[in-house]
C-alpha cells in the first residue's frame, strides 16, 4: 500500500497527532452505513480513501474524501464478495482486492480482483482475475493482509499459533503460491488483520485489534527474518485496515460494535 506526504496537508488533525506512546488520534468518523469495514488504502498521488466491507456485504469499492465523505460508490460486476478482506495499489493508479478470507478454513481456491483506476470508474466497472491456491503441503488458512512488493503479492495467514507468509505474481490467471517463511508473535491474540509495507520496502507494518508489529531490517522478501517490534494501542477495537503514511505514521480504520469503532485513526510509530 502506498501514500503520499501530500495527503497528510488535506489531514488538518495531522499536525496535532499526540507523542503518547500507543495513542491513537480519531481523524474522523467511517459512515455509519458501512458495517463491517475491513481495509483501507489510498493510492500513490491520489486523494481518495478507498474501503471495502467484508463477508456478506455489498461487490462494492468505496471512495471518500479526506473527511470521510462518499464520493465513489463502485460496483465490480464479475466479483463476488465471499470475504473480501484486504486492498493494495500500485503505482499506476490500480486498487487490488484481496478475496481470500477463510474463517471455516474450508476454502481451496483464492482471488485477488485487480480494478484499474478506480477514479475514473462511474457507478459500476469490472474486476480483472488473479487466482491462486495454496502450496501442495499446506493446509487451508485464513488470510486477512497482503500487500503489493516488486510486482508480487505478499500474503499473511491469520492465526494465533504463527503467522505464515506467502507469495503470488502480480499476473492475471491461476497461480500456487509460494511458501517463504512463519513466524510466531509473541503474546496472546497476535492474528493479523492488515498488513502493508512502506514505500522504499524497508518498514513493514502487520495489524492486530490491540496492536501492531513493525518489522524492519530483514533480507530480500522473508520480512521475518529481521527486527520485530511490538507497538501497543491505548484501546482494543476490531481493528482491520492499515496504511503506512511514509516511514513514520499509519491510518488505521476499525469496525463499529455497539459504542465505540466504526473511525478512521493516525497512529505515530
Amino acid at each position: 500500500m502506498t501514500f503520499t506526504f501530500k495527503l497528510l496537508l488535506l489531514f488538518s488533525f495531522l499536525t496535532l497527532a499526540s507523542c503518547n506512546p500507543g495513542k491513537l488520534d480519531a481523524l474522523a468518523d467511517i459512515p455509519s452505513s458501512l458495517h463491517e469495514t475491513s481495509a483501507i488504502e489510498v493510492v500513490k498521488n491520489k486523494k481518495i480513501v478507498w474501503i471495502i466491507e467484508d463477508a456478506g456485504n455489498k461487490n462494492h469499492l468505496y471512495g471518500f474524501n479526506t473527511k470521510m465523505k462518499l464520493t465513489k460508490n463502485i460496483e465490480i460486476e464479475n466479483a463476488e464478495n465471499i470475504d473480501w478482506e484486504d486492498l493494495t495499489s500500485d503505482n499506476l493508479g490500480n486498487i487490488y482486492i484481496g478475496d481470500f478470507g477463510n474463517n471455516s478454513k474450508e476454502r481451496e481456491n483464492f482471488t485477488i480482483y485487480k480494478i484499474s483506476n478506480p477514479e475514473k470508474a462511474r457507478k459500476k466497472t469490472s474486476a480483472e482475475v488473479i487466482n491462486f491456491s495454496l502450496p501442495e503441503d499446506m493446509k487451508s488458512a485464513d488470510f486477512e493482509s497482503f500487500f503489493l512488493f516488486k510486482n508480487n503479492f505478499y500474503i499473511f495467514t491469520k492465526d494465533d499459533k504463527k503467522c505464515e507468509l506467502l507469495k503470488v505474481p502480480n499476473q492475471i490467471g491461476d497461480h500456487v503460491a509460494s511458501y517463504i517463511s512463519e513466524v510466531k508473535l509473541k503474546g496472546k491474540n497476535t492474528k493479523v488483520t492488515s498488513a502493508d509495507i512502506s514505500d522504499d520496502g524497508k518498514i513493514v507494518v502487520l495489524l492486530n485489534h490491540d496492536r501492531l508489529w513493525k518489522l524492519t531490517k530483514f533480507k530480500s522478501d522473508d520480512f521475518f527474518n529481521g527486527t520485530i517490534e511490538e507497538l501497543n494501542f491505548d484501546h482494543d477495537t476490531q481493528k482491520e485496515g492499515i496504511n503506512l503514511i511514509g516511514m513514520k505514521k499509519v491510518l488505521l480504520t476499525d469496525e463499529k460494535t455497539k459504542n465505540e469503532g466504526g473511525k478512521l485513526y493516525l497512529y505515530k510509530l
